[in-house]
């Protein structure tokens, strides 16, 4: 199940409609570094093998296996100033989780 808050609804219909995009968003994951993979939104098609939740404004997809894969996922929008932004949680840590090799991300790794 993908969970998408009050605030988060209404920041995305928000952006949405302030740029006359009528995509649907995707929650997909993204690969990060050091850091390991990470949810992220795009805006996207359906395919044949998403999950769709419709809400009033915005439709959000998501690849079935993914979601499998993570349990439920939740998307917020936090209010932080000028550091607000879009929080995108999972239930169950994401595949391909991240890690530090000596002589990556820097000389001396990542500081893990």
């Amino acid at each position: 199940m993908v969970e998408v808050t009050d605030s988060a609804q209404e920041k995305l219909a928000e952006y949405l409609d302030q740029n006359n995009i009528t995509s649907s968003l995707r929650v997909m994951m993204m690969q990060g570094g050091c850091s390991g993979p990470a949810l992220g939104l795009a805006l996207d098609e359906k395919k044949d093998d998403d999950e769709v939740t419709s809400l009033a404004k915005v439709t959000v997809l998501i690849d079935k296996e993914l979601l499998s894969q993570c349990g439920n996922i939740v998307v917020d929008f936090v209010d932080a100033g000028s550091r607000s932004g879009f929080s995108i949680s999972s239930e169950n840590p994401l595949p391909g989780g991240g890690g530090c090799s000596s002589g990556s991300c820097g000389s001396s790794g990542c500081g893990c």
